[in-house]
């Protein structure tokens, strides 16, 4: 079943930009693209929304007071705002906190992540967030390998086993093999799992 998705953004280009870039995507429906100000009259009920992405803008100031109060409708928010926000920013209320530069396939994988019921943090957020000790953050079963955060990061990347084999110049049973143990070390159940956690660790950054 598709994530269905809705963008909220001031700026129409930002949600034309964002739109853009999930349409293409398998697996994602936008269900709505409006502005900040619409949401008060927004049909939660109608058009079922998994997710809000929400593109606060580059001065987030108005914006962060809104954005618990989009919790009304009962869904995740997925923020993206400058990294100079991030010493203001709470994680109350808030599933997801990435930059505004955030790359389409790390946007992506945190919005899976989000609707799993994982929080997604960028490093940057993490490391500024007030009330960060109300943040569950996962810790390594043991550390990773020089090898397997070479993989690691190829996986943040967005990168099949093929391309990361061909990349590092081991076979694909190799980077099955490192996957493996990655996945084990950050007790995750898939890659997209790993990329999440491995951010919130700081293994990885966006």
């Amino acid at each position: 079943m598709d994530t269905r998705i809705l963008i909220v953004a001031d700026d129409r280009l930002a949600r034309a930009g964002l739109a853009a870039i999930l349409t293409d995507r398998p697996g994602f429906a936008i269900v709505g693209q409006i502005a900040s100000a619409d949401l008060q009259g927004f049909a939660w009920d109608v058009h079922r929304p998994d997710l809000v992405l929400w593109d606060l803008g580059w001065d987030a100031d108005a914006a962060l007071t809104l954005v618990a109060d989009a919790q009304a409708g009962g869904v995740p928010v997925v923020a993206l705002l400058p990294d100079s926000y991030a010493a203001q920013v709470s994680p109350r209320d808030i599933q997801g906190l990435l930059p505004r530069d955030v790359e389409p396939e790390t946007l992506v994988a945190a919005l899976l992540a989000t609707k799993h019921g994982l929080v997604v943090m960028a490093t940057p957020f993490v490391a500024a967030l007030k009330s960060a000790d109300t943040l569950t953050i996962p810790t390594l079963a043991e550390p990773l390998t020089r090898r397997e955060l070479d993989v690691l990061h190829l996986l943040a990347e967005g990168l099949g086993n093929k391309a990361i084999a061909q990349r590092l110049g081991i076979s694909e049973h190799t980077v099955k093999f490192h996957i493996n143990a990655i996945l084990g070390k950050v007790g995750a159940q898939s890659r997209t799992e790993a990329v999440v956690r491995a951010m919130r660790l700081g293994l990885v950054s966006v």
